[in-house]
């Protein structure tokens, strides 16, 4: 095979490429840059993974080296590399100096105005609502015949857009006036990925222009710079493989060499149930709930199965009902049968379908003595579906099943299954490479999740809405996870032996995740910490004031970052101008050397920790207090306003913001939370429309109120406490940047209908109040606090008392004359007279 590949290479003049990829990426590896196990057909190549370009062997897999490089079609070969998202530039810049800077340049894209955008567009400026526009765009697939469609190929495929174009006029005018406009350069940009690397300096091949941070480009598109006789070498970043270092170097930190993620076994059990009960999230490719669903049904068991499992989750296969077939013959419901013997260890690992183009080149070398060169020209006519010649291919094959024994009628019959099953065949040798990194993901979540928990919210620091979906997951599935400490904290999300559960790890908020917060100013706190931090002015008197200021002291009390003190954070943050103040001095005199001038004094003084003067122990309202904590961090950690009415939440709402997901279109829906993010417009009539986004222990969804929704209930939606939203889902198109993604899947969100107050709805449902108090905490005492704190929330609700006794059954007492209000305020009042929650609202 090594001697076939590597005539072929040396045939077609592609050494020099195959040894300047082979440098770069074993220079990123040997500097500690995560780089991807392989991308695209590239890994059916064994010199490949001997010069470690890929870390795929192709060989137990069937991946066919010609599916990458095709001695019967002249084209260049195309390594796509993946790189760690945060070092990607590093490996750039090590190409950049080494080849020169004249001579490498990133490439230009321009972005053009699709069907989808043009129309957006327009009704735009034409003052049209989004609800209007959803109607006209939802109607234009994302795909025909496998790219974007223009306006006028919509027209003829959906008799339903048609039918609304002629039905209102004023969609009429915009469609035509989108159709002058689509196909328009909108916006040049930079490609994701490519870099050119030429033997002379690049503007003696094509013009070139400076990027926004001052870099070389190409005013040539991509496939222009080809034509132009440059080769283009792809750098990707791709965010997992930084998950994937993270994770593996928080293992290795706690247990030494524990984890080597080039040398896991692929036969792990535990791996394989993770994914099999769809605890997906933060695998790589499977967090979608519909590829979520797939897996739970197919169930892998073997690495076979996962690279099946990313060529199918595709809409060709799921459409076509290929993947139930798949399925169904895994698992004994349905047998599995193949059109000639010959085709039993081809189709063997998927079960007798047809999943891999590289299957469909098999097929045509073994049946009908296809060379694999050949056999690829083949799939790629499938591919692109031309009659002529598809015709002439056709006698092709037939012709060699017949020098094989096989008769023309199955030849025809092979023929067809194949030319039906090209069009949705996935490219093995990708699936297989990709899947690799699923199959890393799932067994460090299987093996190690808290450490790969903290590691995936390092790398969705800035996404809010992903920590609090993947904070939720990780409470659920036991791991605590704390806070920021200028004690504990590092940059990144870390992970310590959790107090509470011996044996056990918790995860802590990295010092990072802290808005205001930059990294000079971690630097300078993690140079001070020598020692753990006394307290506030132990902190100030010890960091550099210069990289430390107010502002940074108050996000990191906000956020909680000094809870350790045992101190209110309203106490603390009134303290900080003080203590900075105190610090402040203590670094003059670092500075100018006054400590030690005379000796013997100067290292006490220094070593002496400050004293600890904060001002008064009056803590923030909890509200107060988890606001501030927001705005620190982005959302909320120590708790949620939410959080009380837990049981409320259960008994009315029907879903939370993530099981929406799983809502259709037009369903009824009922979803607390918080509303943030208040956003209003006039529409042309002059009617507001309302735009915000619901909150809770789960995620966030949009929110879209019209202008009776809004005049009825915005006092309600800007109150910033917990409502029941009640409405209708709608899956919603994107906008903005966004739209230029054609394929981005429409995402749920909530038209409303109705806002309530939680606590109104609680007191309208509620019937009694409920405490349960030890007799150590049911004193006389308190227990005529008590009474006075009920008398302050008249209301309907019978309130019971149930006091456990030692050694006796629990006493039940109905307080007769006592009817209170179910507010939060109450409960919460009542939970901090007995030091602990007691009460609860049936």
């Amino acid at each position: 095979r090594l001697e076939r590949e590597l005539s072929v290479i040396l045939k077609m003049g592609f050494s020099g490429y195959f040894l300047i990829v082979q440098d770069f990426i074993n220079w990123a590896k040997s500097n500690g840059i995560p780089v991807g196990p392989g991308r695209g057909s590239g890994a059916g190549s064994l010199v490949a993974y001997s010069l470690r370009i890929t870390d795929i062997d192709p060989l137990p897999y069937n991946l066919l080296f010609e599916r990458f490089l095709n001695p019967e079609r002249i084209s260049m070969p195309d390594f796509d590399v993946d790189f760690c998202q945060d070092r990607r530039g590093e490996v750039i810049n090590y190409v950049t100096e080494k080849y020169g800077k004249e001579n490498v340049a990133q490439i230009i894209t321009y972005g053009a105005l699709s069907a989808k955008s043009a129309i957006k567009d327009v009704a735009r400026v034409m003052g049209l609502p989004f609800a209007e526009v959803n109607e006209l765009t939802r109607n234009i697939p994302a795909l025909i015949d496998g790219h974007p469609p223009t306006i006028e190929k919509a027209l003829q495929h959906e008799p339903k857009l048609r039918q609304i174009q002629e039905d209102k006029p004023v969609f009429k005018q915009i469609i035509e006036f989108a159709r002058a406009l689509e196909g328009l350069t909108l916006s040049t940009g930079m490609h994701a990925a490519g870099v050119v690397i030429g033997e002379k300096p690049l503007w003696e091949y094509v013009p070139l222009c400076k990027g926004q941070n001052g870099e070389l480009v190409t005013q040539f598109a991509k496939d222009e710079v080809e034509l132009a006789g440059l080769v283009k070498f792809d750098f990707l970043g791709l965010t997992t493989l930084t998950v994937i270092d993270e994770a593996v170097k928080l293992i290795n930190r706690r247990v030494p060499d524990k984890v080597d993620i080039a040398l896991l076994p692929l036969d792990d059990k535990k791996t394989y149930e993770i994914i099999s009960r769809g605890d997906t999230a933060g695998i790589f490719q499977m967090e979608s709930s519909g590829f979520t669903e797939m897996v739970k049904k197919l169930k892998p068991s073997v690495f076979e199965d996962i690279i099946a499992a990313g060529a199918l989750y595709r809409p060709g296969p799921l459409d076509s009902g290929m993947v139930d077939v798949f399925i169904n013959r895994k698992h004994g419901r349905e047998r599995v049968t193949v059109l000639h013997a010959l085709l039993e260890p081809i189709l063997r690992d998927t079960y007798g379908v047809i999943v891999y183009q590289e299957q469909v080149m098999q097929i045509a070398q073994t049946l009908a003595g296809y060379s694999l060169g050949r056999a690829d020209l083949l799939r790629r006519a499938m591919g692109k579906k031309k009659a002529d010649v598809m015709a002439k291919e056709r006698g092709g094959f037939v012709e060699g099943c017949r020098a094989k024994g096989v008769d023309d009628r199955l030849a025809n019959e092979i023929f067809d299954l194949m030319e039906k099953f090209a069009e949705y065949g996935f490219n093995k040798s990708h699936s297989a490479a990709y899947g690799l990194i699923t199959y890393q993901t799932a067994y460090l979540k299987a093996h190690y999740p808290v450490e790969f928990m903290a590691a995936l919210l390092t790398s969705e620091k800035d996404n809010t809405d992903k920590v609090v979906a993947h904070i939720a997951e990780a409470r659920a599935s036991g791991i605590t996870v704390l806070q920021p400490d200028v004690n504990e904290s590092d940059l990144a999300f870390g992970v310590a032996p959790d107090p509470k559960k011996p044996g056990k790890q918790l995860i802590r908020f990295g010092l990072g995740a802290i808005k205001g917060v930059g990294e000079n100013s971690i630097d300078a706190i993690l140079a001070a910490r020598k020692k753990p931090f006394a307290g506030l002015f132990d902190f100030c008197a010890r960091i550099d004031t210069h990289k430390v200021t107010k502002k940074t002291l108050e996000a990191l009390v906000a956020a909680g970052a000094f809870d350790f003190t045992g101190k209110a954070r309203k106490a603390l943050f009134e303290s900080i101008e003080a203590a900075l103040q105190q610090g402040i001095n203590a670094q003059k005199d670092r500075e100018s050397g006054q400590f030690g001038l005379f000796g013997g004094g100067a290292k006490a003084n220094l070593d002496a920790a400050p004293e600890e003067r904060v001002f008064g122990k009056e803590e923030w309202s909890e509200r107060e207090r988890l606001a501030l904590e927001k705005q620190a961090i982005g959302f909320y950690i120590t708790g949620h306003p939410l959080a009380r009415y837990a049981e409320d939440v259960k008994r009315y709402a029907t879903h939370t913001c993530a099981s929406l997901a799983n809502a259709r279109g037009f369903e009824k829906v009922a979803v607390a939370g918080i509303v943030q993010g208040w956003r209003e417009r006039l529409t042309k009539t002059g009617k507001k429309i309302a735009f915000a986004s619901l909150e809770d222990l789960t995620g966030a969804r949009d929110l879209v109120m019209y202008d009776d929704i809004v005049q009825r209930y915005e006092s309600l939606l800007k109150g910033d406490e917990p409502v029941l939203i009640k409405g209708v889902v709608r899956m919603a198109e994107k906008f903005g940047a966004e739209a230029q993604q054609d394929n981005a899947e429409p995402s749920p969100e909530i038209k409303v209908d109705e806002v309530q107050r939680l606590a109104d709805v609680r007191a309208a449902k509620a019937t009694r109040v409920e405490l349960k108090l030890s007799a150590e905490q049911a004193t006389s005492e308190k227990l005529a606090e008590l009474k006075t704190l009920f008398g302050k929330y008249p209301g309907s609700c019978t309130a019971a008392l149930s006091i456990v006794l030692p050694g006796t059954a629990e006493t039940r007492i109905a307080l007769k004359n006592t009817r209170v209000r179910p507010d939060d305020e109450l409960l919460a009042a009542v939970d901090r007279l007995f030091g602990a929650k007691v009460a609860q609202v049936r």
